[in-house]
């Protein structure tokens, strides 16, 4: 059975729902399945509860999905980009659950691993640590932070071969190994295709035994968060420098 589909609305037809767990992968904007996140908005299912590093911008990822009120709970690290977000955080109509961002990444990591909950240090004596098991060892206080699965991931890669095998682009690869074992079941965003074998062994990043589903999306649009240029007199000073 084939994993490559033809689009993304294909992809996901029977397998997003209403009320579902669904985990995104990306760093800002750098590394997200945008398609799939355009076709989850379009598919009209609401009641969402995401989880991912942060929540794009207002136009574009997942402020897509915040913007026709389709997600009711974020699961993040960092939502500093998106003022509708904070908009709807303030005014009460969006639930938020904060995570660092290095627990965000091991809480994935176990779902992912099977394993339940885990000890951190991080977030002892904080907010995040409220409601939550807290356990001494050794006389350093740890809190008890749960592993994360979701319904369905959505991932972006650069390269996959037909069994499902991942080869991520730099620093694009961050969140995506994380939720994609996470997820129940996986699709890829990818911008190329090859057959089985023609990626090194050394070069697969993720397993195909992760990956359910593939699309193909050959140039995807890649946007910056924030723009920022040196002015001239920077850019002389700094050759100064390197004089």
């Amino acid at each position: 059975m084939t994993k490559i589909f033809n689009s993304a609305r294909d992809a996901l037809q029977d397998v997003v729902a209403s009320g579902q767990t669904i985990a995104v992968g990306g760093f800002g904007l750098c590394g997200i399945p945008s398609a799939l996140i355009a076709a989850l908005r379009d598919s009209g299912v609401s009641g969402l509860t995401c989880i991912s590093n942060n929540a794009g911008v207002d136009d574009f990822g997942l402020g897509q999905l915040l913007q026709t009120r389709q997600v009711k709970k974020m699961v993040s690290s960092y939502v500093g980009e998106n003022k509708e977000f904070e908009r709807q955080y303030l005014s009460g109509e969006l639930e938020l659950e904060f995570s660092p961002q290095g627990t965000l990444a091991e809480r994935l990591r176990a779902g992912g691993s099977g394993i339940p909950a885990f000890y951190t240090r991080t977030g002892v004596g904080t907010v995040v640590s409220e409601n939550k098991e807290v356990r001494e060892f050794d006389g350093t206080k740890y809190v008890l932070e749960r592993g994360l699965t979701a319904d369905v991931a959505l991932v972006k890669a650069q390269v996959a071969d037909r069994a499902g095998n991942l080869k991520f682009s730099r620093t694009a690869r961050n969140f995506n190994p994380d939720v994609a074992m996470a997820g129940k079941i996986t699709i890829a965003e990818v911008e190329e295709v090859v057959d089985i074998g023609a990626i090194d062994p050394d070069d697969v990043h993720l397993p195909g035994i992760f990956v359910d589903r593939i699309i193909v999306v050959p140039s995807p649009e890649k946007r910056i968060e924030r723009k920022s240029f040196r002015t001239r007199n920077q850019q002389e000073a700094d050759h100064g420098m390197d004089a």
